[in-house]
């Protein structure tokens, strides 16, 4: 495989490892069985299961195993065709979807922020006519 396909295949297979990765820490479909992670993170008297509890809490830690999966699934190697290009295409794979994750957080928080401050104007006027009607009619 060319150099550049292999890029273009790093930039893609980031996607989803993204967006699983996301979703399984973040997202609200998941957020009973994270809470039961969360629990068994803090709570837990093993180190190990405080660890591996805490692997489905973090975006950062799991796109680690996600990326380990795709690469089985795919056998994506960047560089080189041995061990070292899977290892070089995992640490590649996760860095590139942790910089999609975070800009996806950076946009998203951007647009809540804008709906907050648009519900907030949308009050001010509804406050503003309710006040204009009542001296209407006194």
């Amino acid at each position: 495989m060319l150099f550049s396909q292999q890029i273009l295949h790093l930039f893609l297979l980031a996607i989803p490892i993204a967006c699983v990765s996301w979703t399984v820490t973040r997202e609200e479909i998941f957020r009973e069985p994270r809470e039961f992670c969360v629990k068994k993170s803090k709570r837990s008297n093993s180190l190990f299961t405080r660890k591996f509890f805490y692997l489905f809490t973090c975006e950062y830690c799991f796109s680690h195993y996600v990326s380990l999966a795709f690469l089985f699934m795919t056998e994506f190697q960047l560089l080189y065709y041995d061990w070292r290009g899977y290892l070089i295409s995992m640490f590649s794979l996760v860095w590139l979807a942790n910089v999609y994750m975070s800009l996806f957080g950076f946009i998203r928080v951007g647009l809540k922020k804008e709906k907050m401050d648009a519900d907030i104007e949308e009050l001010k006027l509804k406050s503003e006519r309710a006040k204009i009607t009542k001296e209407e009619k006194s």
